[in-house]
């Protein structure tokens, strides 16, 4: 068996991918309707909320659209600090909104003080915000952050990226404040890619009314109808959805705490190690993912030779992204791997190593 230690796609259980080969349904079926929600009411608690869920046949990028589309009519500040963060600032700028940049050095944080300036001089109607950058390693401090929008401009609303740490972090929609999270199938869900979920508030679809052209595929609030109907508004990705509602009853089974623990542990492994041998994560420590290590390429490894050895093993590590390509490697601790599985990358890394 394969082991992918990339931020996604990450492995799959066989017995997941299994559940994608049952049969297809009318996805206006009671027989379907019922997986959905079922699948819907477990998200809820995943997202820890009571609020709706937003299953869409679509990557993570798909719902940072329907964010803008959905809850921004002109103003949005974009908190970049990474590539996945720009590509949120520049999807609304694609749409036509007037986006701002709140914008830090890649492997730096955003914090508290800065978008708290940024708000003071200027009222948005929305701020972007990845939890957990993808590219750098970086967990913004979520909490403080929606602490301060809180305190400088209540009424703007807090959309927040975990394509790449829900389900590895704990992360409370509801006793957070948050307005829209969002997620990705196929990093700490364990999942096949092509499936988002999200959590909007209330009052972020009550500002959904009000905003024009939010188009058709991406309008959640024909999503909405939808949702407490049946299903979706058109056919959704069938197969996703019977995969996620037998992954969502493993990722119980196991426990979310034991899950966050041993997403942490596996991260500090993988530091830990990369310490030793005088490689330090990009990210500073007070600051640093839990599901992704983007590790400073010191030993100036040539990384496509570094993969080659490793997939002689069954495994593969990732390039930096962007700017810290070849300067950086990214090693995901998430989804289904274990520490037993890091400690068998870290000892072919170590291999490599003696190799010269």
């Amino acid at each position: 068996m394969s082991h992918m230690f990339v931020p996604g796609p990450v492995d799959v259980a066989p017995e997941v991918l299994a559940a994608q080969t049952k049969p297809m349904l009318p996805h206006r079926s009671k027989d379907f309707e019922a997986i959905f929600q079922r699948s819907e009411a477990k998200a809820k608690d995943l997202f820890y909320t009571n609020t709706r869920i937003f299953q869409a046949s679509s990557s993570g990028s798909g719902m940072q659209e329907a964010g803008i589309r959905n809850f921004v009519q002109e103003s949005v500040l974009s908190c970049i600090n990474g590539s996945f963060a720009q590509r949120w600032y520049d999807v609304a700028v694609a749409n036509g909104k007037q986006a701002d940049k709140l914008e830090v050095e890649m492997g730096e944080a955003i914090t508290p003080d800065l978008l708290r300036d940024a708000l003071k001089k200027k009222h948005y109607e929305a701020v972007t915000i990845v939890h957990n950058e993808t590219s750098t390693g970086v967990e913004n401090p979520l909490a403080d952050l929606v602490k301060v929008c809180q305190e400088t401009s209540p009424d703007t609303l807090i959309l927040v990226d975990a394509v790449s740490s829900l389900g590895g972090v704990k992360i409370e929609f509801d006793a957070l404040g948050l307005d829209f999270l969002l997620t990705s199938s196929q990093k700490c869900l364990a999942l096949p890619p092509g499936l988002s979920l999200a959590a909007a508030s209330d009052r972020a679809m009550k500002k959904a009314e009000s905003v024009t052209n939010r188009g058709w595929y991406f309008d959640l609030l024909l999503m909405e109808k939808h949702r407490l109907k049946d299903s979706t508004p058109m056919t959704p990705a069938m197969a996703l959805i019977y995969a996620l509602d037998v992954q969502l009853d493993r990722i119980f089974a196991e426990g979310l705490e034991k899950r966050f623990a041993r997403h942490a542990a596996m991260s500090k492994r993988v530091q830990d190690w990369g310490a030793t041998h005088g490689m330090e994560p990009v990210a500073k420590a007070a600051y640093r993912s839990k599901t992704v290590v983007t590790m400073r390429n010191s030993l100036n490894w040539d990384i496509s030779a570094l993969n080659k050895f490793l997939l002689t093993k069954g495994m593969r590590i990732a390039n930096g992204y962007g700017k810290l390509k070849d300067l950086s490697y990214r090693v995901a601790t998430m989804g289904e791997t274990t520490l037993d599985d890091v400690a068998m990358l870290l000892a072919a890394m170590d291999e490599y190593i003696k190799q010269g």
